[in-house]
């Protein structure tokens, strides 16, 4: 045994024995180690460089960012011009909710714009416009990360599926008997998003098992049921779009919309929902059965693929009342205006766009029609004036480069109507006469003993572009 061990177990201390020819250790001067170098300047400017698969990876989703950015900024400007497809309504109501939407992109009068229901808007739609809306929500699909906004265009997506084999199916196909499938609509319509989930699992545990069941019945359930869970999606995301909005309209204060915010709310939603456009009374305009009658019927026409309504209202202004104002009720006739927007190939746009990438939309004309059912004098057709502001001659420009000027359209009909007048663009009319174009003014009866509905037919001259010598 070590002897200093064995003196340490007996209790002995015993002297250390050191050999004088080695070091001697000073407990006051501790030697650490080195520490392992860090790395050097050149590795860390190497990891602020991406690898060219990053640098490729961050360049698309920047470039889908700006797309996605642009294609809402021009939602917003189309609903706004009154000119939305239903896609824009769906994107342009999403945006009280969108975290990363730019406040830059927002208008003054955006709040005053309704929130339509997205179910609604879609419900509204022919299979045309089903067809076309859902190839645009799966654009927004490829482009969007927002989860919440993700889950809003899926559930849109799958509404649109469902209506579009609705309109498909035929009453053979299918196991399910029509009362079978409003068994299941009542069923299913009044379950919350979580009871549809939950329900949703028993289906699917369902299917897995080995039970002898009706896998037909239960597969139909299970559709069923995944159109009435996009529903209940739809309903909470547009319950959050509400109360954003009324927030926003709480903060703001009771200030009453513009006309023009009015308008153009209007414009959007009956564009939008694809029906017949109803445009609300005023307090003083004409509501009589007659006018109520004549509108339906215009309405009933619809608006052809380049037309869109046209509400441009604006305010007449008179020194004094006329001079049957203490004799008869005054009152604003109805009307049921359309604009037509096209395409103008210009030298510009020619060398700018093409017909893959068209450029903007212009107004090329606008037509017309204006109810005056009950006029006192049924032998006088009403009439129309152009009114120029700021002195302004016909010709003339003050417009900057690029842009048009604008003048109002003036309709007088006489006793019992308010004059009304319209805000379009100044450009020279076509009066070649040529059907369906050009400029045509015709008073329409109704029956013999009523002249009814001003029908003005306003179109612009195409502008020449000169070809190039050979």
């Amino acid at each position: 045994m070590n002897p200093d061990r064995r003196a340490m177990i007996d209790g002995q201390s015993s002297p250390r024995r050191r050999n004088p020819t080695s070091a001697s250790i000073d407990y006051s001067n501790r030697i650490s180690k080195p520490s392992k170098p860090g790395p050097s300047k050149t590795a860390q400017n190497a990891t602020k460089y991406l690898t060219e698969e990053e640098q490729s990876r961050k360049f698309v989703a920047d470039e889908d960012k700006f797309v996605l950015k642009q294609s809402k900024k021009k939602a917003g400007i189309r609903v706004r011009e009154a000119r939305a497809k239903p896609i824009d309504r769906l994107a342009f109501n999403l945006r009280y909710i969108d975290a990363e939407r730019d406040v830059l992109d927002d208008d003054d009068g955006d709040i005053d714009i309704e929130v339509g229901a997205p179910a609604d808007i879609v419900h509204a739609l022919s299979l045309a416009q089903l067809k076309e809306l859902e190839s645009d929500i799966s654009s927004y699909l490829i482009l969007e990360t927002d989860k919440r906004n993700r889950r809003y265009w899926e559930a849109l997506r799958t509404l649109c599926a469902d209506l579009q084999s609705k309109i498909y199916a035929d009453a053979s196909d299918g196991r399910v008997v029509n009362s079978v499938v409003d068994d299941i609509d009542r069923i299913l319509s009044p379950k919350t998003y979580d009871q549809l989930e939950a329900l949703e699992k028993q289906i699917k545990a369902k299917l897995r098992s080995d039970e002898d069941i009706d896998t037909d019945y239960w597969e139909q359930l299970l559709r069923h049921l995944l159109v009435w869970k996009s529903k209940a999606t739809l309903a909470r995301i547009y319950d959050d779009i509400k109360e954003k909005r009324t927030e926003m309209l709480k903060a703001r204060g009771p200030t009453a919309p513009s006309k023009q915010a009015s308008v153009t709310t209007l414009s959007a939603d009956a564009t939008a929902s694809g029906s017949t456009p109803i445009i609300p009374l005023a307090g003083n305009e004409d509501a009589s059965n007659v006018t109520n009658a004549l509108y339906d019927r215009e309405a009933a026409r619809g608006i052809s693929e380049n037309e869109e309504i046209f509400t441009a209202e604006e305010e007449v202004t008179t020194s004094s009342k006329p001079q049957w104002a203490d004799k008869y009720r005054a009152r604003k006739p109805r009307y049921f205006n359309r604009v037509q927007m096209g395409y103008e190939w210009n030298k510009y746009n020619q060398t700018h766009y093409d017909h893959d990438n068209p450029p903007p939309k212009v107004v090329q004309g606008y037509k017309f029609n204006i109810f005056y059912p009950e006029l006192i004098d049924k032998t006088k057709a009403p009439t129309f004036k152009i009114i120029r502001e700021h002195g302004r001659r016909r010709g003339e420009s003050f417009a900057a480069a690029g842009e048009n000027d604008t003048c109002l359209i003036r309709f007088i009909a006489g006793p019992p109507y308010e004059d009304i007048a319209f805000r379009i663009v100044d450009r020279e009319w076509d009066y070649s006469a040529k059907r369906e174009r050009g400029f045509k003014s015709s008073f329409e009866k109704v029956r013999d003993d009523i002249n009814a509905t001003q029908h003005i037919l306003l179109w612009y001259k195409k502008k020449e572009t000169k070809k190039k010598k050979a």
